[in-house]
């Protein structure tokens, strides 16, 4: 997906969660471009046969068998986004640290809510 797509759909998320601040428009910014790069990443990896080990040959002219350089990359791009989503409410642990009482009121057990519909 494109930068913008990402972009428009990261901003729907946090509206529909309650944490969207235009305060974090450069942070939505960073995370398209995350994303972006990260599906890039992805589709290369794919092209490459999906390959978790690849054959390096060292300086010495040895052959050996190390982790896809792709797989490595695309393993620290998810890392990152998830850092993001964090900071943005996208995770259940991100979102109690912005809004606690967004949490709260999703917690409700059943009698709770049979008080509160007496009570209004």
């Amino acid at each position: 997906m494109r930068k913008a797509a990402w972009k428009k759909k990261i901003m729907e998320q946090c509206e529909a969660v309650g944490t969207y601040r235009d305060a974090f428009l450069p942070v939505i910014e960073t995370l398209a471009c995350t994303l972006e790069l990260r599906d890039g990443v992805y589709a290369a990896f794919r092209k490459d046969g999906s390959r978790a080990a690849v054959s390096y040959t060292n300086k010495a002219g040895a052959e050996n068998m190390v982790k896809n350089p792709l797989l490595v990359q695309l393993d620290e791009l998810n890392k990152s986004a998830l850092g993001y989503w964090r900071d943005l409410g996208l995770t259940p642990a991100g979102l109690k640290k912005i809004d606690e009482k967004a949490m709260q009121a999703k917690k409700k057990t059943g009698v709770e809510k049979v008080l509160m519909e007496l009570d209004g």
